[in-house]
Order: C-alpha cells, then structure tokens, then sequence
C-alpha cells in the first residue's frame, strides 16, 4: 500500500482529527484514512463525464444561443509538389 506524507497541516485541523478519531475510536491515521475513502466515493458516485458536470455547473446562469454559421464548400487540400 502506498503512504502519503500532509505538510504544513493547520494545528486547528490536527487537533480536530485527533478529537474525531478519538470519537470514532481510531487513530489519527486510520481517521484520516476513512475520511479520504468517504469524501472520494462520493465523487465517484455522481458517475458524470466531464461535460456534463460542466453543464450543471453553469445551468443556472442559463443557456447561450450561438448563431448558425453558414457552411461552404471544402477547400481544395494544399498542393506540397509546388
């Protein structure tokens, strides 16, 4: 298993981890390690690709009309024997 190293971790934080997996009767680390398993399953619950997390996050500023661009032919492909 792979570890980890948290530098420049807030006293206030340290202490309120020491209180809550004394709470839940754990260690520090073992506390830590059960709040990054909860907080990542829930990420990976939502089951979202990338645009559609995009879209929710902008729904509420409402939609964007872009107008039609006109298509035209295909230019011809560039000639490299010139």
């Amino acid at each position: 298993m792979a570890s980890i190293t948290i530098r420049r971790l807030e006293d206030s934080t340290k202490q309120r981890l020491r209180v809550r997996a004394s709470r839940n009767g754990r260690s520090m680390e073992e506390e830590a390690r059960q709040i990054l398993k909860v907080a990542l399953a829930e990420k990976d619950a939502t089951g979202l690709n990338l645009a559609e997390s995009i879209r929710r996050r902008f729904a509420p500023f409402g939609g964007l009309n872009l107008p039609d661009i006109p298509r035209g032919p295909m230019r011809p492909p560039p000639d490299f024997d010139k």
